[in-house]
């Protein structure tokens, strides 16, 4: 099931009054829970992938710290992880970053990639502006929806 599918999948939970979908193709399972942890992987074996659901006022950060990250992001949009893997900022470890901090970047560009399961994800911008903060560290983990850049749109 390629990421598109599985993306649409998740948007129809998320939209819906579905609590739980369990689609097999192939040799492939996927099985979406609303309200759940994110979590997200394409197995041969069947895998539970939770729709993402608006956390709880209990397990947010201060009130200071959330205002003072609501102000300094405002008007910003997030590059976000279509999946869960490993976060890497270039092709390989000598090359150099896809994109760095102040790059102005197009829809389409690549800007890193996520590995999962051994596959290599190129991630392409899906706005165009200029990156103002890059979230994630390389060559570490990433988890679905997770805000890997922070871009000032055109």
């Amino acid at each position: 099931m390629d990421k598109r599918k599985l993306e649409e999948l998740i948007r129809l939970v998320e939209d819906s009054d579905i609590q739980e979908l369990h689609v097999s193709r192939f040799l492939s399972s996927v099985k979406i829970i609303k309200g759940g942890p994110p979590v997200a992987a394409m197995t041969a074996a069947p895998v539970a992938v939770h729709a993402p659901q608006a956390a709880p006022a209990a397990t947010a950060a201060p009130a200071e710290v959330t205002d003072a990250q609501a102000e300094r992001d405002s008007g910003l949009v997030p590059i976000v992880s279509p999946m869960v893997g490993t976060f890497y900022a270039a092709h390989s470890p000598e090359a150099p970053p896809y994109v760095k901090q102040g790059d102005h970047i197009s829809v389409g560009q690549v800007v890193c990639i996520v590995e999962a399961m051994k596959l290599m994800n190129e991630i392409e911008s899906e706005v165009s502006g200029t990156i103002v903060r890059i979230v994630k560290e390389n060559a570490k983990p990433v988890e679905f929806g997770e805000a890997m850049f922070m871009i000032q749109p055109d």
